[in-house]
C-alpha cells in the first residue's frame, strides 16, 4: 500500500508582500549534495530553523514552506507573527494559521536569511504517524526557484548547482520537458489513455512529489477522463481540510514523451476534496512520486524546464497494497528484553562454596514504535478478516510489530498475491488475532 499522505495546496487569506531573495549558495563550490531520507516515496531532509535541526518533506506541490509540528525540546523563536486563515487540500472549512517573516532557513552552505514560514499549529496533522520518522513541515518552490536541483533517488541525495559547466555536463543523456510555473509549482504535459480505442487525453499534471501515489486525475476537469471498469472506492490520503476519498483502478497507459508508462494505478479524488483544485486552469491531476522515484530528475526552474533520465526503478510494476489495511505509527513504547551478558566469563566463576555461578539475566529498557490501524478499506481481505480501525498491532506472523518499521509492513503488505499474514492485535485491552491472504484485485 502507498503512503497517503497527499500533497496540500494551500489558499491564503492574506495579501501577499515582496518577493524574497530566497536561498543562496555560501560556499565557492559548484554544487553541494544533501543527503535525503526516502520513506514510502517522500524525500526527508534536515533543516535548520533558526538555529534548531528539524526535519522537512520535500514537496513540488507546495509553493510555500509550512512549519506544523514543533515539540517542547525544539525551542525555535520566531518573530513578526501573523494571524491569517489558509485553507488545505481536502473537504472540511479553512482554519487558523500563523505567517512569519525574517526566518533564517541552512541546508548545508544553501541559506535563507529572510525566509517566509506559515505555522500550522494543529495536532491532527500528523505525517510522522504515517512515515514513523519526526517530520516538523513541508518546504517546496523556495529551495526550488534560485537554482537548478536534481533529485537522485537512487543514491538518495539532492544536488544543487552554483555552476552553468557543472550543470551542462549534468545533464548529458537526459530528456528535457517544458514544465509551466503556476504559483510556483511545476506542471508537466501527459498522454493518458483511458479507454484504447479513443484517442489520448493531453493532459497538464501537477509534477507532486509529496503525493505518493503514480497518477490522480479529475474526473470532472475533463469528459476524455474515465473511471476504469475494474475499480475500488479507496482512502487517497490526508489533506490539511481533511480526509479524502475517491477510486483507484488501472488505466491502459500514461506517456510522458518517449517514456512510457503500462497500466499505473491511478486515483481519481472525489469532487468535493478538489473544489478548491478546480480554480486552476488547465489542471487535470497530479504525477506523484510512485513515477518520480523512476527517474534522476532536475528542475530548472528559471528555465521551464525539467530534465529526466530514467533510472534503476523504472521497470519496477506499479504494486499495491493487497490487505485493504491502512497502518500508522502512533508513538513510542518502552519495551523490556532480557540478556545473558559475559556468559563466558560467569561459566567460569564459582561462589564462595565451591558452586558454580550460573548466567544471571540482564534486563534491557528500549523505546519501540507502537503501529495502529489507520483505515481498513470495505470488502477487502483485511476486513473480512475482521481487522478494524483502531486496532493496536501486536505482533506481524509472529513477530513482535515494533521490531518493524512502518515501510517494512508497507512492503510486506503488497509483496504478492496468496501470501497469508497474520495479525494479532490489542482491541481496547483484549488480544486478537486475524489471518488472511493478500489478494490482487486491481
Amino acid at each position: 500500500m502507498k503512503y497517503k499522505l497527499i500533497a496540500i495546496l494551500i489558499f491564503l487569506y492574506c495579501s501577499n508582500s515582496l518577493s524574497q531573495s530566497g536561498f543562496q549558495f555560501q560556499t565557492n563550490k559548484k554544487k553541494i549534495s544533501i543527503p535525503f531520507k526516502f520513506i514510502n516515496n517522500l524525500i526527508i531532509i534536515p533543516i535548520q530553523v533558526n538555529g534548531v535541526s528539524l526535519n522537512f518533506m520535500v514537496d513540488t506541490g507546495v509553493e510555500e514552506t509550512i512549519l506544523f509540528s514543533i515539540d517542547e525540546t525544539n525551542g525555535v523563536n520566531f518573530s513578526k507573527i501573523e494571524k491569517i486563515r489558509i485553507r488545505g487540500f481536502g473537504s472540511n472549512d479553512a482554519f487558523d494559521a500563523y505567517k512569519t517573516d525574517n526566518n533564517k532557513l541552512e541546508i548545508k552552505n544553501y541559506s535563507d536569511i529572510s525566509h517566509r514560514i506559515y505555522l500550522v499549529l494543529d495536532q491532527n496533522i500528523n505525517i510522522s504517524s504515517q512515515v514513523g520518522v519526526p517530520v516538523n513541515g513541508i518546504i517546496g518552490n523556495k529551495l526550488f526557484k534560485n537554482k537548478c536541483v536534481k533529485i537522485d533517488y537512487i543514491s538518495k541525495r539532492i544536488i544543487i548547482y552554483n555552476n552553468e559547466k557543472k550543470l551542462i555536463s549534468a545533464i548529458k543523456n537526459y530528456s528535457s520537458f517544458p514544465i509551466e510555473l503556476i504559483q510556483g509549482k511545476p506542471y508537466l504535459n501527459v498522454n493518458a489513455f483511458f479507454n484504447t480505442k479513443k484517442q489520448p487525453v493531453n493532459a497538464k499534471l501537477l509534477i507532486d512529489t509529496g503525493n505518493t501515489d503514480a497518477f490522480w486525475f479529475f474526473k470532472q476537469k475533463d469528459e476524455g477522463i474515465e473511471i476504469p471498469k475494474k475499480h475500488i472506492d479507496d482512502f487517497l490520503g490526508r489533506g490539511f481540510s481533511g480526509d479524502v476519498f475517491g477510486k483507484r483502478g488501472r488505466i491502459p497507459s500514461i506517456s510522458i514523451g518517449n517514456y512510457n508508462f503500462k497500466e499505473p494505478i491511478t486515483a481519481f479524488p472525489d469532487t468535493i476534496a478538489t473544489l478548491d483544485i478546480d480554480k486552476i486552469e488547465g489542471r487535470l491531476g497530479s504525477v506523484g512520486s510512485e513515477v518520480m522515484r523512476r527517474f534522476s530528475a532536475i528542475y530548472d526552474y528559471n528555465n521551464n524546464i525539467i530534465y529526466l533520465k530514467k533510472n534503476n526503478n523504472y521497470k519496477e510494476p506499479f504494486s499495491f497494497n493487497m490487505s485493504g489495511v491502512e497502518v500508522q505509527h502512533q508513538g513510542l513504547q518502552w519495551i523490556t528484553e532480557t540478556y545473558r551478558s559475559n556468559s563466558v566469563l560467569n561459566n567460569n566463576l564459582n561462589n564462595p562454596y565451591s558452586n558454580k555461578v550460573e548466567d544471571n539475566l540482564k534486563y534491557k529498557f528500549e523505546l519501540k514504535p507502537v503501529y495502529v490501524i489507520a483505515n481498513v478499506r470495505k470488502d477487502s481481505p483485511a476486513a473480512i478478516a475482521g481487522l478494524q480501525k483502531e486496532d493496536v498491532i501486536v505482533k506481524i506472523n509472529n513477530q513482535n510489530g515494533y521490531n518493524f518499521t512502518l515501510e517494512k509492513i508497507n512492503e510486506l503488505l503488497k509483496s504478492e498475491e496468496g501470501k497469508s499474514i497474520e495479525f494479532e492485535i490489542d482491541r481496547k485491552g483484549k488480544i486478537l488475532k486475524f489471518k488472511f491472504q493478500l489478494k490482487k484485485i486491481l
